[in-house]
């Protein structure tokens, strides 16, 4: 079957030149209205005629009426067409300041990393924003679920997707309790782990990742067992503080407990650093200001908050 590769004539064809026709009742003030010619208005009219197949108007040499077909045709048009027009400018109004609903797909993980802390301000910052973050591991399909970008560690973004960074790279820590500790030789080389248990995560592919580590310049992937795999980090955080065993989470979220005594970190000098925290979105298309302004916040407030 042979391919047509023009557009069909739209139902809203002519109607604009139609309600102005019709409420000026005069084919020049129209075209004069909508800054057309005259002969452009009755061309206008004449193809939405006939796409109708009735005739809208009654034109005599000094005057021009609506037929039957015309007054119907305008009790109906006439408030749908108002609607559009509206409709167009809340669009447009969106596309021109910070303003509706901004949904981000975010990983558990990030919220206490990255995002607890910067809600409040964004929200003050940008009170016409109503902002929906979803925590969830898995990896949803942004459009069809109807969020406007997702943010993750730069490992876990598709390459097909446009990812702008909110952070620099983290480094990863090994951590665990005191208590824990005092029960097992603290690991001095990435070979000790075995000894250890250790607390790993399932990924959303449904591997359980390995421990990056940095042997020298060599990058070491170590396999570890233990007692608990996990689906996010802050549920690893949680069981090494409460002695369960050692867990290897990105630095910023371990800072915390680490200050504070409930954990110690162990293998510093073999640290592997992570890609960074990404926000991404799945096509090259010009970036609402909601969501700018959110990439900006981050950007500008993010640092701060892991330096913490």
């Amino acid at each position: 079957m042979k391919q047509n590769f023009t557009v069909r004539q739209g139902a809203l064809d002519g109607v604009e030149a139609f309600l102005s026709v019709a409420r000026h009742r005069n084919f020049r003030k129209a075209s004069a209205e909508l800054r057309v010619t005259p002969s452009a208005i009755s061309q206008a009219i004449r193809t939405l005629e006939a796409r109708i197949g009735a005739a809208l108007f009654i034109r005599t040499t000094r005057s021009v009426g609506l037929t039957e077909a015309g007054e119907r045709f305008l009790s109906r048009a006439g408030p749908a067409f108002e609607e559009l027009v509206a409709a167009s400018e809340v669009a447009r109004d969106l596309g021109q300041r910070p303003a509706g609903l901004l949904r981000l797909s975010v990983p558990p993980s990030v919220m206490p990393v990255l995002l607890e802390p910067l809600v409040a301000s964004f929200c003050q910052a940008y009170p016409e924003i109503e902002l929906e973050i979803v925590a969830s591991g898995e990896l949803v399909d942004l459009a069809a679920e109807g969020f406007d970008a997702g943010i993750r560690p730069g490992q876990f973004v598709a390459a097909d997707m446009v990812a702008v960074r909110l952070t620099p790279p983290l480094p990863f820590a090994v951590v665990g309790s005191p208590d824990y500790l005092r029960l097992r030789n603290v690991p001095a080389r990435i070979e000790d782990l075995r000894g250890h248990a250790c607390l790993r995560m399932r990924r959303s592919n449904g591997t359980v990742a390995p421990w990056p580590f940095i042997d020298g310049n060599k990058p070491v992937e170590a396999i570890v067992s233990g007692p608990l795999i996990a689906h996010d980090y802050p549920t690893l955080l949680g069981a090494a503080i409460q002695g369960a065993g050692l867990a290897q989470v990105p630095s910023p979220l371990a800072s915390a407990p680490v200050a504070d005594g409930r954990l110690q970190e162990v293998l510093k000098p073999f640290a592997a650093t992570s890609a960074g925290i990404f926000l991404y979105y799945p096509e090259k298309r010009q970036v609402l200001p909601k969501l700018r302004a959110f990439i900006d916040h981050v950007r500008q407030h993010g640092n701060d908050v892991l330096q913490r």
